[in-house]
């Protein structure tokens, strides 16, 4: 991974220069998908409630939270922003068997809408689950070149303290076992979570349950990885399996197959037009997403993201 780093550091030079001129497209709506959930005030946000010990937590303006519950104490996938952590504390609590001790959380990627726990957590002494790639990048500071925001990196104590590489299990009864998608759809650290007696799977960013995905290649997400990681999350997942992304709402198997088929069309149309010389801002205007956009939103930071990620990855000069 450090020398992926490295790579990933001197191709992003190559192309920082090109995407600045191109320009970002920022601030486009997304499409809003309704869902069984408890509702609070705030649209799109509440609790939804999988199992008696397995609740998916959303607040306002935050990212969707996996909260286990038990008599031994509490796991979670996903720990929101820094900045929601009290108010995610205090929904936590007043789950059933929410008060107690929280044990384990896993960061999916390394974004701080998922990792916004990770000092409290760390400093009271929880087993933080990561890919050792996510673990890495919270090790530095990550600059993205559309928006110039930097994400600092995290205090020691605050860093996963327990990676893996390719797939993990959890010695409980339940047997939660969790995977690398190595693939790279939303960055090159993300990982699944699977719930086998709830038949719940928890995939991050790498599967968007509303609206468009963000792709974030400057940390090795891509288009083709979106595809790759919705075929490898169909080998795990059922036809009864509830899946949970990032955000939005509730997913299935058969969710992940129209996503594939969706996504791998635009990739084909993005890499020809690649292959032909085009370049981001022609590819937006190109519409190669227009039989979807009524019900997946605007497309433009997609579609621009997208293209960008093709150079990343299949440039020969990058």
């Amino acid at each position: 991974m450090a020398d992926q780093v490295y790579r990933l550091q001197t191709r992003r030079e190559l192309l920082k220069a090109a995407i600045g001129a191109a320009g970002i497209v920022v601030g486009a709506p997304v499409l809003r998908v309704a869902g069984a959930w408890a509702q609070s005030p705030a649209e799109g946000a509440g609790t939804l409630k999988l199992a008696e010990d397995l609740f998916v937590l959303r607040l306002p303006g935050e990212a969707n939270v996996i909260v286990q519950t038990s008599a031994d104490g509490v796991l979670l996938v996903d720990g929101g922003s820094a900045a929601g952590s009290d108010a995610l504390l205090k929904a936590i609590a007043a789950l059933p068997n929410g008060g107690g001790k929280i044990h384990t959380l896993f960061n999916t990627h390394w974004h701080p809408e998922q990792t916004g726990l990770n000092q409290r957590l760390g400093t009271a002494g929880a087993t933080i689950v990561a890919h050792e790639n996510t673990r890495l990048w919270l090790t530095q500071n990550v600059t993205w070149p559309w928006n110039g925001k930097t994400v600092k990196k995290l205090a020691k104590v605050a860093q996963p303290n327990k990676t893996f590489y390719q797939t993990g299990k959890l010695d409980t009864p339940d047997g939660i076992r969790y995977g690398y998608i190595s693939d790279a759809a939303h960055t090159d650290g993300d990982m699944y979570v699977h719930f086998p007696r709830q038949n719940v799977l928890a995939v991050g960013g790498a599967v968007s349950g509303q609206g468009w995905p963000e792709v974030d290649w400057w940390s090795g997400g891509w288009i083709g990885g979106i595809v790759g990681g919705l075929q490898r999350l169909q080998t795990v997942a059922d036809k009864d399996t509830r899946i949970v992304a990032a955000n939005g709402s509730l997913l299935s198997l058969a969710d992940l197959r129209t996503q594939t088929d969706m996504f791998g069309t635009i990739y084909d149309r993005l890499s020809q037009m690649m292959n032909r010389g085009r370049g981001p801002t022609e590819a937006v205007e190109a519409k190669p997403t227009k039989e979807f956009d009524d019900k997946m939103g605007n497309p433009d930071i997609f579609v621009r993201r997208a293209f960008e990620s093709l150079w990343a990855y299949l440039s020969p000069d990058a």
